[in-house]
């Protein structure tokens, strides 16, 4: 009597683990699908739509994607969820790209067109060194490099509060081309002492100009909401 209490026993316990089991499982399955399916909306929105909601989209990816990460943990044969996990991180990474390059041309296309007339570069830059809507950067030389990332950092710094949200995009749009040309300009005798130095001032803008970028839109929203009253 006592071994086929034990043994019911058992068995109603096997049964509750795996039960416990299958709707873990379920549940990490079912994370994985909505990280798949919100990939596929964000790839549905058009250029406008993801340039507009950039940072939520950005919010919401990294949100499912710590889902899907943990879900892949919990399930026991996880191949093919691993490989669709996969196959929707390269498309977003796709799209990233595109929103990435989108924000680039909108920023090139809200600079003054022609002139030296643009008072923002002017004063990151030096006068008329960006003109129009040339990113190339190709004054920027191996011997002058530091000098100016010295010069943008330090009067981004000092104007920074002045800055708009739209006005924030331009600099970052001038900030990464800067960078580009960093990149070609180290294959052309950059020293390494002046290389760190830049890196230093990287390690300190790039902090200080996501807050004012979040402050800034933080600003504009409230604004909005104030018009609207």
């Amino acid at each position: 009597m006592r071994n086929s209490k034990f043994i019911a026993g058992t068995l109603v316990l096997t049964a509750l683990v795996a039960s416990c089991k299958n709707e873990a499982e379920q549940t990490a399955e079912k994370n994985v699908d909505r990280y798949v399916v919100y990939v596929d909306s964000v790839n549905k929105i058009d250029s406008a739509g993801r340039l507009a909601n950039w940072e939520a989209i950005e919010a919401g990816y990294e949100a499912r994607l710590a889902e899907a990460d943990a879900a892949l943990a919990q399930l026991k044969d996880k191949a093919e969820a691993q490989k669709r996990v996969d196959e929707s991180r390269q498309k977003y990474e796709g799209v990233k790209i595109q929103a990435e390059n989108d924000a680039k041309v909108k920023a090139a296309a809200d600079m003054p067109a022609t002139g030296t007339g643009n008072s923002m570069a002017d004063t990151l830059f030096g006068t008329g060194k960006v003109t129009g809507d040339d990113m190339s950067f190709g004054w920027v030389n191996k011997d002058n490099i530091l000098g100016v990332y010295e010069t943008f950092y330090e009067n981004f710094k000092k104007n920074k509060d002045s800055y708009s949200r739209q006005e924030l995009d331009r600099v970052k749009a001038w900030y990464e081309a800067l960078d580009a040309r960093k990149n070609t300009v180290e294959k052309e005798g950059l020293s390494a002492e002046d290389n760190n130095k830049i890196a230093a001032i990287k390690v300190k803008f790039s902090p200080l100009f996501r807050w004012e970028r979040l402050t800034a839109k933080g600003k504009e929203n409230e604004a909005a909401k104030k018009a609207a009253e």
